[in-house]
């Protein structure tokens, strides 16, 4: 999620390389963001649609007027009208139109408003610009060249400010977390260079391929649901999602889910509804009654150690597993973090997974 090319400006990334970049990661899906323009429609001039394995989402990233910055799927050709309204006003006709918004730079927000969707609650292109250049600069000369996914990941850190927001807001309301790349493809170093584009003797610092595998926004589809631009939208909107920092290992299969306990134990059979509250659990995204008290379950491909948190507050750690599970009698907002301790500083300072929230009401 959150991707940009020259459509929008501040970057030089070109759909050629954006599309090989995916599909040599084999993304299932990219989220575009380019940046509004008042002269043309970004939304729907950017990529849209299946190229080659990996389907393309035109958003866009736009502003209001008291400091509101917002990620928004679909795109549309009136953003550049947005920059007048504020978010209020924004947000209730986006709505209105059945788009999304994720709130990216929360803390520029001076509105107070909590209508959106979501929080980028990590960002990519914020870490880089807060890692300290005099360490920072040798270790690009250094180890980037031969190392790049190894360098850029021992630079990223937990934004607690960001988590802080949104685990303010989670607490009252369903919100949607995500981590977004924010990548651009903008940053390199040349000694010679020329108008048509062509680079010599230097080092390109942020390509979409080396990106596309630090961070990454996973997705939870009903079994047998096409990947298109509706299935990702909707599976957002309800926060069935999480945030893997798959350069430290691949998150795929990572799970967290929650049963009430019934008669014995047992978590009680619905009818009607998706797979899981058919089998009685509800996943990221989803709420839960507490009734009789609720089992959280989590797993995950590697042993970690997970920290489990309610209402932005840790409530417990697990150590030593590759999965856990919990009773818990207090109603809440309960997400999940993972960290691979084993891999040492400075790895270990990072998260490795980021879950949405479970609901408990």
């Amino acid at each position: 999620m959150h991707v940009h090319t020259f459509l929008g400006g501040h970057s030089t990334g070109t759909f050629e390389e954006l599309i090989a970049a995916a599909n040599a990661n084999e993304l299932d899906f990219v989220v575009m963001t380019e940046h509004f323009d008042k002269a043309y429609d970004t939304s729907a001039l950017t990529l849209n649609g299946v190229y080659g394995k990996t389907l393309f989402i035109n958003g866009q990233e736009v502003d209001t007027n008291d400091g509101g910055r917002f990620l928004l799927l679909p795109g549309t050709p009136e953003s550049p009208a947005f920059a007048k309204m504020d978010s209020r006003s924004f947000l209730a006709k986006i709505h209105s139109e059945g788009r999304l918004a994720v709130n990216n730079y929360p803390d520029r927000n001076r509105s107070g408003v909590t209508d959106f969707d979501g929080i980028e609650a990590y960002s990519l292109h914020i870490n880089a610009k807060a890692a300290n250049p005099l360490t920072a600069v040798p270790d690009l000369l250094w180890s980037f060249p031969a190392y790049s996914e190894t360098t850029i990941a021992s630079f990223l850190r937990r934004n607690d400010d960001y988590l802080a927001r949104y685990d303010a807001i989670a607490a009252e309301k369903r919100l949607l977390l995500t981590a977004g790349a924010d990548a651009h493809s903008n940053k390199g170093y040349y000694l010679i260079a020329d108008d048509e584009g062509n680079r010599h003797f230097g080092i390109k610092i942020d390509p979409y391929e080396t990106i596309f595998r630090i961070v990454r926004m996973h997705v939870l589809l009903e079994s047998g649901t096409p990947v298109t631009r509706e299935s990702i939208i909707e599976a957002l909107r309800k926060g069935h999602a999480f945030a893997g920092f798959d350069v430290l290992g691949d998150t795929s299969g990572f799970s967290f889910w929650a049963e009430n306990l019934g008669v014995q134990g047992q978590p009680p059979a619905t009818a009607g509804g998706t797979d899981s509250e058919r089998a009685g659990r509800r996943i990221m995204g989803d709420e839960i009654a507490l009734t009789n008290g609720v089992k959280l379950h989590a797993a995950a491909p590697l042993s970690a150690r997970f920290v489990l948190f309610r209402n932005g507050a840790i409530m417990q750690e697990f150590r030593g597993s590759s999965e856990f599970t919990i009773n818990i009698d207090k109603a809440g907002t309960y997400r999940v973090e993972g960290y691979l301790d084993q891999l040492g500083a400075p790895f270990d300072r990072a998260p490795w997974i980021m879950s949405n929230p479970i609901y408990v009401r």
